[in-house]
């Protein structure tokens, strides 16, 4: 089996890629950065970020596996003193599959036809770098409101206990295909009025978000990557129709890491 390691670039999770690397060769697997069957990310949630966008051409051929060594790890299933049991199930033992879904973002520009395309593990936002955000919102093309202002986030369910969470946006199970939709400090008064509260989509719900002045610059950040946006036509979001596959060997239930990194007041 071939496997490649992302690390996050510290000492500690240097340490853990090399054990790793020559532990799992003496067990005859391939190391292998280009055609991976399994990505193990060590570090944090921003590490293995990083390797899904790293791998993203590859969903359908790469599992991952997260080892936490960061302050905050909701992705990863492992800790740093279970290395060794990790490397003797990646070896000898079958794994299951676990899927999550992602976001599909289309950001189509004013003028021309082409679009850019993103997947987005955790969620996309948008903001402005001129102010307030003014949008029409969408809904399976039908107008549902004008939103007024700092942004909009649109998360997937394992995304949703990341950013969304921080704006008081729902925690969704990663099993229902879905994406959530949550205001950033929307102005409501007798003039302008918005929803206020976060919208769960199923996955055949598209959301399509329509500046209302094309001359304005956003900021539209894909998971950890913000890049600046001029002359958008508009925005469009749904469930895409691929999904990140997690190496799964032992259970690990996802309330179970809800209340791991947000209630338990143990302290690693």
């Amino acid at each position: 089996m071939q496997y490649a390691i992302t690390s996050k670039g510290d000492a500690k999770s240097e340490a853990i890629k090399a054990r790793m690397k020559q532990y799992l060769q003496e067990f005859d697997l391939v190391y292998d950065e280009t055609t991976p069957e399994i990505v193990i990310s060590v570090g944090g949630d921003g590490t293995f970020l990083e390797a899904f966008h790293r791998y993203k051409h590859r969903l359908k051929e790469t599992a991952f596996i997260g080892i936490h060594t960061g302050h905050l790890g909701f992705y990863a299933d492992w800790l740093p003193d279970e290395v060794e049991k990790l490397i003797i199930a990646i070896a000898k033992k079958p794994f299951e599959i676990v899927e999550y879904p992602l976001l599909d973002i289309k950001i189509h520009p004013e003028e021309d036809e082409d679009y850019q395309q993103f997947l987005a593990l955790n969620e996309a936002s948008i903001k402005s770098a001129e102010g307030t955000v003014v949008m029409d919102v969408l809904i399976k093309g039908a107008h549902f409101e004008r939103f007024r202002g700092d942004g909009l986030c649109i998360s997937t369910p394992s995304g949703s206990t990341a950013y969304n969470k921080a704006l008081g946006g729902a925690i969704i199970h990663p099993s229902l295909n879905a994406l959530q939709l949550t205001e950033m400090a929307s102005i409501n008064n007798r003039v302008f009025r918005t929803i206020g509260s976060p919208l769960i989509l199923p996955n055949h719900h598209v959301c399509e978000l329509k500046p209302l002045y094309h001359d304005r610059s956003f900021l539209i950040t894909i998971d950890h990557e913000t890049t600046t946006y001029d002359h958008i036509k508009s925005i469009e979001c749904r469930v895409s129709d691929e999904k990140i596959r997690f190496a799964r060997f032992r259970a690990f239930p996802f309330w179970k890491r809800v209340h791991d990194s947000f209630i338990s007041d143990e302290r690693g």
